[in-house]
């Protein structure tokens, strides 16, 4: 078996997509499953990450010679607005071309069952769910960097944090605000601070953060952001799976998170918080969102509870290693061939 396993952009695309193709390379790898990283049909199936116009050609192509092809659900117009500079204007035409992108594949490759269920709504293709999975090896040893990126960045425990690229989908106005309401508690962002690619409200928000709230930058060992943090808050308001999530999880980290569809496997109380600004006296404002998001953290300042829930969140992680998951990627391709 040989797999062409293609990621169009793979020299510019950063973030979530970039990290899922890195582990599915790695699951391939433990299968034994040859694979090459350039598009070509001379291959038994076509695995493609991102539906840019080269994928598009070759499925296509692939499709005419009988080449089954696999198709990977990074992106959606959902996830895509509040994103990057321009990305609201283009998040409505991507829909249909995506319609007709992932329409051309024999199966589609969801990262979680919210996903899955996002893409009904786009074609009729079969899909399968398989997790972006969580990089267990990536993050050994983190714990030896604690002191170092504390005094990095001026933190004290217990410390809010957040990794990714900072992007407003993400809940950027949230955790700014949060912070705000809590002035006694550090905050910390990791991730790529590129403003020349951020809108204009997103510049705003981060230039115009309290003196608690820090956001970092790119940083060269993310095991430093995990080591330094002790309450993860990801107040995203959408989200296809969530790979730092299931670091922070890994880690051990408690976890705070907005009550979405996203997060439906998530048990509030056992292995995180869930917030629902909608509960919030104010029917779900954005004063009742910060309220609530803030009182969750006030809640893990009980080093008991950041333990209990950490502890959970690690065992419930589990399930989503490397290991756990890479006979799925070779139960899919056999199945297709």
């Amino acid at each position: 078996m040989k797999v062409s396993h293609y990621f169009e952009f793979e020299d510019r695309v950063t973030g979530g997509i970039k990290e899922s193709v890195v582990h599915q390379r790695k699951m391939l790898d433990r299968e034994g499953i040859a694979y090459t990283t350039e598009p070509t049909l001379d291959a038994d199936a076509f695995h493609c990450n991102l539906m840019g116009p080269r994928s598009v050609w070759y499925a296509k192509r692939a499709r005419d010679r009988g080449v089954p092809v696999v198709a990977h659900t990074h992106v959606t117009a959902e996830d895509f607005g509040d994103s990057f500079r321009f990305t609201n204007a283009l998040a409505r035409p991507l829909r249909p071309y995506l319609s007709r992108a992932y329409g051309l594949a024999d199966a589609l490759v969801c990262p979680s069952e919210y996903n899955r269920g996002v893409i009904e709504g786009y074609t009729d293709r079969p899909t399968t769910v398989i997790s972006n999975g969580v990089d267990r090896e990536k993050l050994a040893g983190f714990e030896s960097l604690e002191d170092e990126y504390r005094e990095r960045y001026d933190l004290d425990p217990p410390t809010v944090f957040l990794v990714g690229h900072v992007i407003k989908r993400k809940g950027l106005e949230t955790f700014v605000e949060v912070a705000r309401a809590l002035p006694d508690v550090d905050f910390a962002w990791f991730g790529p601070l590129d403003l020349s690619l951020k809108g204009r409200e997103t510049t705003r928000l981060i230039e115009g953060s309290p003196d608690n709230c820090t956001f970092t930058g790119f940083v060269d060992d993310v095991r430093g952001a995990f080591a330094a943090g002790d309450v993860f808050l990801f107040p995203t308001h959408e989200e296809n799976e969530g790979i730092a999530l299931l670091e922070a999880m890994t880690a051990g980290k408690a976890v705070v998170v907005r009550d979405i569809e996203t997060f439906s496997w998530l048990d509030d109380g056992e292995d995180c918080l869930k917030v629902d600004p909608a509960d919030g006296d104010s029917g779900g404002d954005a004063g009742s969102e910060v309220a609530a998001f803030a009182d969750a953290v006030r809640r893990l300042e009980d080093p008991a509870l950041r333990e209990r829930l950490g502890s959970n969140a690690a065992a419930r992680s589990e399930a989503f290693s490397l290991d756990a998951i890479a006979a799925e990627y070779r139960s899919l391709y056999e199945r297709l061939i």
